[in-house]
């Protein structure tokens, strides 16, 4: 099923439709959010983007087979390279995270430039319970959505937090799961009301620091990585021999 590009009133809205996985970050799906932020940000009839999940879920973050390939080094990592998509989308973009949300799923919907949490959903960032050091610029990213000692404290432990609990830390909403996707659009359009190249230069502006911090995080990032993808990939052979 994929995922659904909608546009109305100058709101594109992107929607991520795989229960059977949970909405988990496959090639496929990465490949497919790619083509639809580049799709909808040269559109000159939108003027801001939200991307939502399912009702219950946001994303459960990377597949199996995503994790597998970047252990053993048999693709490159274009899915760490997400954060990416949202953070260089000429456009603003809101979370609409009304469901769960783990590891490189939860990575995702921080980099919007707005996000709006389900206050009783859980997020968490699994990384180093998968064996491997955090990615996706989360190092250096997390900390501009969420106050620096919580998003070490969510790195360093794993610990799922409800949307409520994160709200209080620098997160712009967490209202009802239920009500999530209407507060996201009614952003959004309060948003597109405005002149669409004045959105882009200030979103432009606005997203330097992110994206900058993002760049920085992931080559200290790609360094962990060389180490631990290497030691868990060692662990793995040792089991199966």
């Amino acid at each position: 099923m994929g995922l659904t590009t909608d546009i109305a009133d100058g709101v594109g809205t992107i929607t991520m439709l795989e229960p059977a996985t949970a909405n988990a970050l496959s090639h496929a799906l990465v490949d497919a959010l790619g083509a639809a932020f580049a799709e909808l940000g040269r559109d000159r009839d939108v003027r801001a983007i939200v991307l939502a999940g399912l009702p219950d879920v946001f994303s459960s973050g990377a597949s199996r087979e995503v994790i597998d390939d970047l252990v053993s080094g048999r693709r490159e990592g274009g899915e760490l390279l997400l954060p990416r998509v949202l953070l260089e989308c000429q456009l603003p973009c809101i979370a609409a995270m009304a469901g769960y949300a783990i590891g490189g799923g939860f990575a995702l919907g921080m980099a919007a430039d707005v996000i709006v949490l389900g206050a009783e959903s859980r997020y968490c960032l699994n990384f180093l319970d998968l064996g491997f050091t955090p990615g996706m610029g989360t190092t250096r990213l997390l900390e501009h959505a969420l106050s620096p000692a919580i998003a070490h404290e969510l790195l360093l432990t794993g610990e799922a937090r409800r949307g409520r609990d994160l709200a209080r830390t620098g997160v712009n909403h967490a209202v009802r799961s239920t009500e999530v996707l209407a507060r996201a659009q009614d952003l959004a359009a309060r948003i597109a009301d405005k002149p669409r190249d004045a959105l882009v230069a200030l979103k432009r502006t606005l997203s330097i620091p992110r994206r900058q911090a993002f760049e920085l995080a992931r080559t200290h990032e790609t360094l962990m990585h060389a180490v631990s993808f290497a030691q868990l990939s060692n662990t793995t052979r040792k089991q199966e021999s």
